[in-house]
């Protein structure tokens, strides 16, 4: 009882805000209020194996699937709740992504027999600025649906780049080629990983991470995202 009215008054002065529009959520909502979960745009290309984002590899890196739960455009509501997760340490926002992208694999095809999530690193001195890794964020949040172990130590960032924001396609490439790395790699062999970011752009940093991988015997790479931009 005690607890329960503790909760009210905080409630009252720190009302709990929906991470897509900022209003306040009702007791039995949480993270993303109902309206706007019913507003999100799914792409569905997790049952799709050709898709848009599929073909941007094409020639460049080989995925067996490669898919984004909601399309991302300026100034709505995907890019509020990604906002909120890299710049106003939301990580309940990146576990709500995860999930939400979690359920469409969990009935994909494509993404059954999973060994391990992996997600995009940081550089050790970048994830200490922002106090954590929010592709780890939406991998927890896949985990918590699908069950898929995350193996989080090993793919790992070698340089620590510039931010990918405002770059072109060629820039992207050459900002983000040759920094990653293995450790472990015997753990990886004759296993089907799927790396996991928050956006997909033109999709440098994922390349760039799946060539690193792809050194590993055996291995089989698709890559999952929140969101998908410019496609």
């Amino acid at each position: 009882m005690k607890l329960l009215f503790l909760d009210s008054i905080i409630g009252l002065f720190y009302p709990s805000i929906c991470a897509s529009c900022g209003t306040s959520l009702y007791k039995w909502e949480k993270t993303v209020c109902l309206r706007c979960r019913s507003l999100l745009p799914h792409t569905g290309y997790a049952l799709n194996e050709d898709n848009p984002l599929a073909r941007i590899f094409y020639g460049r890196v080989r995925f067996k699937a490669v898919t984004a739960c909601y399309f991302f455009s300026k100034e709505g509501k995907v890019q509020h709740l990604i906002h909120e997760l890299k710049y106003k340490s939301n990580t309940d926002a990146g576990v709500f992504l995860g999930q939400e992208l979690g359920k469409t694999l969990k009935e994909a095809p494509l993404f059954q027999g999973v060994d391990y999530l992996i997600p995009v690193p940081l550089h050790p001195k970048r994830e200490k600025e922002r106090g954590y890794n929010q592709s780890l964020m939406i991998a927890q949040g896949i985990h918590e649906v699908t069950g898929i172990p995350v193996g989080k130590d090993y793919l790992f960032r070698k340089v620590n780049t510039a931010t990918q924001t405002h770059k072109s396609k060629e820039d992207r490439w050459l900002n983000v080629k040759d920094i990653f790395a293995v450790r472990h790699s015997e753990c990886l062999e004759g296993k089907y990983v799927v790396l996991v970011d928050d956006v997909l752009t033109t999709g440098a940093t994922l390349e760039a991470c799946a060539l690193a991988l792809s050194k590993v015997p055996r291995i089989t790479i698709s890559c999952a995202t929140a969101a998908c931009a410019g496609v």
